[in-house]
């Protein structure tokens, strides 16, 4: 048998009393894709910090290509030729996007940059990834997933031996993934070993050779073959029967609340878009990568400029200069990159809640004990696994979703819209997060659902609205949709 690129035996890390990874073991070869899988708290992002060297196990040992490895740095492990691409953007925004792929390690040509090369280089990483934006231009104001296709760029530019791809197609459309996937099956052809760790199953099944699973930081599973049914996987990896995914969508109302006619960007990025939307209904909005879907939502909720069109509120027309008047008229949203967007992580949970409610205080003095009760409401509603005072940044990515759903619930609004509501989520987690969005349905609210999974938006969606490069290809009854055809619009 080929010798294994690396063996872990016996790794466990612990930080005082808490076991976060306890006792796992496995070899990765070479030229073999490995899933690790298990729910948010599992113990995954911890083992690959050891891997990778930014964290030091408090037992166990490792080895590369058969000799002993215990890497001080994130230096070292990528001198080693191991290389972590984090869930969490790391790029520096005010850089270009060709001194972000090379940050650290500028080709130098008679003792300075070489600066031609160094774009010229990026420039064909990118286009690896079909990624086709100028080098030079700086990484701020470009979107999630282009920022996620520069993160990737940047590890392909290290010539990495072994690859830990962290939920590497969260902010991804279906043709960035598939040219990830590509590059992918390239690196494993030339022998590069893959430790991938991602919550869509159907990727696991379509790239990876074999599944090892985590729960409550032990590994508990490993599936020789990814072709396993997914249902026996989650199975594992939530260490109980699995019931559903999608709850029952109930019966939406005739009653528009939200009318939106001939909605054009000010920057381009949609155009002459119309749709209604009824008290009790979910719209999902679907389209590849730079369609247009955030940037109508922020538009529509007033973050975001308009060049022309309408927008009603039960028969009204409204003009939102900013998200405060959106929030005004019962309309929310809960932004696609909830750290940066939609929480103050270093801030607790009750203040968290408490900052999108203070008008709910009525002006008076806010006392602490208002706080914990506002907060405590809240997160018994919705099923938050936290306490008020606890750090935001503490929490899972999928309690930390429910902390920003819940601080707009709060409000009981009229109009709520999710983008990406379950981006870097496990199966658990998302179960709870498509069981709010329905109970909103059925208690009348309309309901707006952007997604880069279209599994999702079918499944919780009663419409679905597909956005073509900006324009409007069409709009699909929920017995209408389904992959295929919301694809052919979604490319037409």
């Amino acid at each position: 048998m080929t010798e294994p690129l690396l063996s872990l035996s016996g790794i466990s890390k612990q930080y005082g009393p808490a076991q976060v990874v306890k006792n796992v073991s496995f070899d990765v070869f070479p030229g073999e894709v490995v899933a690790l899988l298990g729910e948010n708290g599992a113990g995954k992002s911890t083992l690959s910090g050891i891997i990778a060297g930014s964290r030091m196990p408090s037992q166990g040992s490792m080895t590369w290509l058969g000799q002993p490895y215990a890497p001080a740095s994130p230096r070292d492990a990528i001198d080693r030729g191991v290389v972590l691409i984090h869930q969490e953007l790391q790029l520096l925004p005010q850089l270009s996007i060709a001194e972000n792929v090379f940050l650290g390690r500028w080709p130098m040509r008679n003792g300075v940059v070489d600066r031609q090369k160094m774009v010229q280089r990026a420039q064909d990483q990118m286009s690896r990834l079909n990624l086709h934006i100028p080098a030079t231009r700086k990484v701020a104001g470009l979107s999630t997933a282009n920022q996620q296709l520069i993160e990737i760029a940047k590890a392909l530019a290290l010539n990495a031996k072994l690859l830990i791809l962290d939920e590497p197609t969260a902010a991804l459309g279906g043709a960035e993934t598939e040219a990830l996937f590509e590059q992918v099956r390239k690196l494993r052809a030339q022998g590069v070993g893959i430790i991938y760790i991602s919550h869509r199953m159907e990727e696991i099944k379509k790239i990876t050779d074999r599944i090892i699973v985590l729960r409550d930081g032990e590994k508990v599973n490993e599936f020789a073959d990814s072709a396993t049914p997914v249902r026996t996987v989650v199975e594992s990896m939530v260490g109980r029967p699995l019931e559903r995914m999608f709850p029952p969508v109930p019966q939406p109302t005739d009653k528009p609340v939200l009318q939106v006619s001939g909605l054009t960007s000010s920057v381009n990025a949609f155009r002459n878009v119309t749709f209604d939307l009824h008290a009790g209904e979910i719209l999902g909005i679907a389209g590849l990568v730079g369609a247009g879907r955030t940037e109508l939502v922020r538009a529509v909720t007033g973050a975001d400029s308009l060049a022309s069109g309408t927008i009603r509120v039960d028969g009204v027309d409204v003009a939102f200069r900013s998200p405060v008047d959106a929030i005004a008229h019962g309309i929310v949203m809960v932004p696609e990159d909830r750290k940066i967007q939609g929480l103050v992580v270093k801030h607790g949970i009750g203040e968290n809640m408490v900052y999108a409610n203070l008008d709910q205080f009525g002006g008076r003095w806010l006392t602490g004990r208002m706080k914990r009760d506002f907060a405590d409401r809240a997160i018994a509603k919705f099923g938050v696994k936290g306490r008020s005072d606890q750090l935001a940044s503490d929490l899972s990515g999928g309690n930390q979703q429910k902390v920003v759903i819940a601080k707009w619930l709060a409000r009981n609004p009229r109009v709520v819209v999710l983008d990406e509501p379950t981006r870097g989520i496990d199966v658990g987690a998302r179960a709870g997060i498509y069981d709010i969005i329905v109970n909103l349905a059925a208690q009348g609210v309309a309901v707006i659902v952007v997604s880069s999974d279209l599994e999702e938006v079918l499944g919780v969606s009663h419409r679905i609205l597909v956005l073509a490069q900006g324009n409007q290809a069409g709009i699909l009854e929920r017995e209408q949709a389904n992959d295929v055809s919301v694809m052919e619009l979604a490319t037409a």
